[in-house]
């Protein structure tokens, strides 16, 4: 399936087929240790699982260049020990299979120290021929006729019956007439904001009822329709 020319979702990443991108948004890295310090018995196994993932679909694809699409680590004015040990070992991890790139989210203001000595350059954003990919937290002033967002992390909630069922999915809709894809959080512990209940965070998702929705259900992606259709 593609969500969009030469656009494949493949999991809860993207793959541009043609430019051989592979594109990984809203990582978290540090979460669990944030709920730790709030109090909440989490275990220790994201980053575990984000690897997995992550070597899962390096076997279906073979990029040249990862980028790490903003929201690496999770908290804001302070870097965790569990953040700076994790995002090493994932991005370790990562450059044996391409070159990686990060866009800075508005959770990574002090990402560099982390990453200053292992040859990673950190953007604000990243365009090739007529596609940009940002982060997706403030609007920007473009000539790309496509848009690669995260930051929102959306999600729906699917019902059958009595029972209710929430999903990652992606969004692909218009922003002053240029196409937007809204891609969902690669960290496993993060569900996302329910687009059809909740309020949503991005400044470029003021109208959803336009936007078409791709359910991601275990490793399968699923076209469900527009929003207002599923209201």
């Amino acid at each position: 399936m593609q969500i969009s020319k030469d656009i494949e979702p493949i999991q809860c990443a993207l793959y541009w087929t043609t430019e051989k991108i592979l594109i990984i948004n809203d990582l978290h890295i540090g979460y669990e240790e944030a709920l730790q310090k709030r109090g909440f018995l989490v275990p220790k196994f994201q980053t575990q699982e984000i690897i997995k993932k992550a070597q899962s679909i390096l076997k279906e694809v073979k990029p040249k260049i990862i980028i790490l699409n903003g929201d690496i680590k999770h908290t804001f004015g302070k870097i965790l020990q569990q953040e700076w040990k994790d995002i090493r070992k994932l991005l370790t991890y990562l450059q044996q299979h391409g070159k990686v790139i990060i866009i800075k989210g508005n959770h990574d203001p002090i990402i560099q120290p982390i990453v200053k000595d292992m040859d990673i350059a950190i953007v604000k954003e990243y365009k090739v021929k007529d596609t940009l990919i940002i982060h997706g937290d403030k609007l920007v002033k473009t000539n790309a006729k496509r848009l690669i967002i995260g930051h929102e992390h959306p999600a729906i909630t699917v019902r059958e019956n009595s029972k209710y069922e929430k999903y990652k999915c992606y969004l692909k809709g218009k922003w002053q007439r240029k196409e937007l894809i809204v891609m969902p959080s690669f960290n496993p512990l993060i569900e996302g904001t329910d687009i059809l209940k909740e309020q949503v965070l991005s400044p470029f998702l003021k109208n959803l009822k336009n936007f078409e929705v791709f359910i991601l259900s275990k490793k399968e992606v699923f076209e469900f329709g527009k929003v207002k259709n599923l209201n």
